[in-house]
């Protein structure tokens, strides 16, 4: 399976599951990964979710031998609506997401690890919101960064489209903490554990509370940011991908 769902006492792992594509971005892999984060916010026994990746890394971005391949795959004319819902899903996950970014997460795997609500970052992994080097826009980037940091922020990451490592993701806001590389899964698990043992509904509370000062639903949240990218593919660019 393309993504995983392990479940344990009050938290659940959703593991991106393609370790021989560095968790590379297909449809099937959008489809598994919006099923697992919907049945993450329907079981009431889950208060916490852990985000990584399998295999030592988190997401490469999109798989660009599957969305170049011949024949092409069957899933490719709808995949911007898959990936749609795949970013939904995270939205409209009530329960608090922390990601274990190991060694790299660039273009569309940054969109992933910037849903998350806590991020745990290696000294040495970094992330790469890198599709303006490409002339491409990255929409899902763009409202993930929206919702989460200013505007400077924002800007830092997604216009010079560097890597960006640990120290630097923290000294951004976007790292909650950078720890040595082979410790992030078990610091992430150990904050998972930690957070899954508050009172039921205090994490959840917060995060809807923090939540409430975005009035937009999931689709008019990213749907803005996707209607942007459109206008701006009629210009020549390409918006696929984060």
């Amino acid at each position: 399976m393309d993504v995983l769902l392990e479940k344990h006492e009050g938290w659940a792992e959703v593991i991106l599951n393609r370790p021989e594509r560095k968790n590379a971005i297909t449809g099937p892999f959008a489809i598994a990964l919006t099923e697992a984060f919907a049945e993450v916010d329907s079981d009431e026994a889950i208060r916490v979710v852990l985000l990584r990746g399998a295999g030592g890394a988190f997401c490469s971005g999109l798989d660009l031998k599957e969305f170049n391949a011949d024949p092409k795959p069957d899933w490719l004319p709808g995949f911007r609506q898959l990936w749609h819902g795949a970013h939904c899903a995270l939205f409209n996950c009530r329960k608090p997401i922390v990601g274990a970014l190991e060694r790299y997460a660039i273009n569309g795997g940054a969109a992933l690890a910037l849903a998350c609500d806590l991020l745990i970052v290696g000294e040495e992994a970094w992330l790469q919101v890198g599709e303006v080097q490409q002339g491409m826009s990255a929409p899902y980037n763009m409202a993930w960064l929206n919702l989460r940091h200013s505007e400077a922020v924002a800007m830092r990451i997604a216009m010079m489209g560097d890597r960006i490592a640990g120290a630097e993701l923290s000294r951004l806001g976007v790292a909650t903490e950078v720890v040595h590389d082979e410790k992030i899964v078990e610091r992430a698990t150990e904050l998972v554990t930690q957070l899954a043992t508050y009172p039921p509904g205090a994490v959840i509370g917060i995060k809807a509370g923090l939540r409430s000062r975005i009035e937009d639903d999931a689709d008019t949240w990213f749907g803005r940011l996707t209607k942007l990218s459109q206008s701006a593919e009629r210009k020549e660019l390409k918006p696929v991908g984060g």
